[in-house]
């Protein structure tokens, strides 16, 4: 069962057509600091000096500074769409489906406070109560003029 903040102000599956092109949301910002970036890196085992060794990078990057991993940017996508809702209220389950055309476009430096866009920009029935929602995802850095990154996301919506 859906956490009732996925739902979208009492849009049904069969709304959910006459909304494509609409933007669905922006989320709040969220900052990324340095012990988030050696979080993920011990997580997942990318240790990688760009990420966790700031004297070096502060020699060595064009930034200055270490920066996220593109993978850690790509994993707050979920968090910070669950704050916008846009799973109609009629939904059971929603399951990640798949990414298409994802695209890493600027550097996430520490301290950088980022927040998620999303239009919807596909939805399609595939039977037996199942749809398929497509969203374009823009993650964007705060004072920034090119965002983190983009991203398609296809979502399997299955009906209560």
């Amino acid at each position: 069962m859906l956490d009732k903040a996925q739902e979208h102000d009492g849009i049904t599956l069969a709304g959910m057509s006459g909304r494509i092109g609409q933007e669905l949301g922006v989320s709040s910002w969220i900052t990324v600091d340095q012990p988030m970036i050696d979080q993920f890196a011990a997580c997942t085992g990318d240790n990688q000096w760009i990420h966790v060794d700031a004297d070096r990078a502060a020699r060595e990057m064009p930034t200055g500074t270490t920066i996220a991993h593109g993978f850690l940017t790509l994993s707050l996508l979920s968090a910070l769409s669950y704050e916008l809702g846009g799973i109609p209220a009629d939904v059971h389950s929603s399951i990640n489906y798949g990414i298409e055309r994802l695209r890493f476009l600027a550097p996430v430096r520490p301290g950088a406070r980022l927040r998620l866009r999303t239009t919807l920009t596909g939805f399609e029935e595939r039977g037996a109560g199942q749809y398929l929602m497509r969203r374009a995802n823009t993650i964007e850095i705060e004072g920034e003029d090119k965002p983190a990154l983009v991203v398609d996301t296809l979502t399997l919506l299955v009906a209560a």
